[in-house]
């Protein structure tokens, strides 16, 4: 990465107090929220022995998240959104405690283990929302591109350390521990979040939220170079919920719980070295088109490795390639909705690209659960990273027609 933009980063972090307070704040919820990606899945797994049941839960969660993100996304235009984001981030420390409790019990509920997913995946949505459209007031306009990749890194190497250290509490504690350790992370979080400003909305609109943000789909089906990114970029995302063959894949393996974290932390790895890189992608010499093609299929690819060899090294290696290319693939996302969306619409089409990649990896953990009745898992990930290349091709076909239709109606 560019040194200037480094420097950059790191002044913006130093001379801007409400930022500085936000970054503490997320790097304490990053790690409290990776500690669960492990827990979760794992007590499922430890209670059921079902890998469609560990699907389910990351398809409850992720319903929670979906809609959270678009509900939040117009509330966050009509209401204080310091409010919100300090809400949002109490209610989910009170699920997290309830998962602690439900542990703790002599039979935990696997109903009350959903329920609370979905009650976490909601809320924590909302307050995600309202701290990205509180954004541009808290470092000013100019700052919004090095404020959104510093909070990418923040978050890639969170979700490096967080997993793995998920494991080893796990391993040491029980998942009991480890719930009650992300409570209080997210408990803590509320500190350094007192000290925002408050941020109103925008004015409050008399008009249905439904209407609202119908209006800004309108938008984004309007103008190509957002709906290609975001479909594409979806596609991506799908490919994420390959993690809920982790689980099963130890025990075929027969690793242990530290080697599983690792499974988990291979991705982010990945990823981080994706947005160092970033820059020699996403430049005025690369089409962005190409780009996405490039970095989509690079992404697949290694999906489809991991289930031939089916092997732990290999498997690290591939998702850790994996990591990198949809790193690229979301630097790009970002910059297209960034640039293409004016201001007054910024929130909600925000609130429709991080909401469709929380849909697309629930779609895709679903369609992992539903297979894995009858297919091993390795052979899941080849038919998952192979049906994703197919799709893409398609896609990619569909596209250049309507460009060339495009080129041809034009005198």
């Amino acid at each position: 990465m560019d040194k200037n933009f480094v420097f950059a980063a790191f002044h913006l972090l130093r001379v801007n107090r409400p930022f500085r307070s936000v970054f503490y704040a997320r790097s304490l919820s990053i790690l409290s929220l990776g500690m669960l990606t492990v827990a979760i899945p794992v007590q499922i797994q430890w209670m059921t022995g079902s890998v469609m049941l560990v699907g389910l839960s990351v398809t409850l969660a992720g319903c929670g998240m979906f809609s959270g993100l678009l509900l939040g996304g117009v509330l966050a235009d009509r209401y204080d959104r310091r409010t919100m984001i300090l809400f949002g981030r109490s209610v989910c420390g009170l699920g997290f405690s309830g998962l602690a409790l439900n542990a703790l019990a002599p039979s935990p509920s696997l109903l009350v283990m959903y329920f609370l997913s979905v009650w976490d995946g909601f809320f924590g949505a909302m307050s995600i929302t309202a701290l990205l459209a509180a954004t541009p007031a808290l470092v000013g306009r100019e700052n919004i591109a090095i404020a959104g990749i510093v909070n990418m890194m923040m978050f890639r190497i969170g979700t490096i350390i967080a997993p793995t250290l998920g494991g080893v509490v796990i391993s040491l504690g029980g998942v009991a521990l480890n719930y009650t350790l992300a409570a209080a992370g997210t408990f803590l979080t509320l500190i350094p979040l007192f000290a925002l400003p408050r941020m109103p909305g925008g004015e409050r609109s008399s008009q249905h939220a439904g209407k609202e943000l119908w209006q800004s789909i309108q938008f984004v089906m309007s103008q190509r170079i957002i709906w290609t990114m975001l479909l594409m970029g979806g596609m991506v995302s799908a490919i994420a919920a390959v993690r809920v063959l982790f689980p099963a894949l130890a025990t075929q393996w027969r690793i242990d719980l530290r080697q599983l974290g690792m499974l988990y932390s291979a991705l982010p790895c990945g990823a981080v070295i994706g947005i160092l890189t970033s820059q020699r992608w996403v430049n005025d010499r690369w089409k962005t088109e190409r780009v996405m093609f490039i970095t989509a299929y690079s992404a697949f690819a290694p999906i489809v490795v991991m289930g031939v060899f089916s092997h732990f090294a290999i498997a690290l290696v591939c998702l850790m390639i994996y990591g990198y290319f949809s790193a690229i693939n979301n630097v790009l996302q970002f910059i297209v909705v960034q640039n293409y969306t004016p201001n007054n619409l910024l929130g909600r089409v925000n609130g429709i690209w991080m909401a469709q990649n929380i849909g697309s990896d629930m779609a895709g953990a679903f369609f992992i659960s539903m297979i894995s009745a009858f297919m091993m898992p390795a052979m899941i990930a080849i038919v998952y990273g192979g049906t994703a290349i197919i799709t893409a091709g398609i896609v990619m076909f569909i596209i250049k027609r309507q460009c060339a239709a495009s080129a041809e109606i034009k005198p």
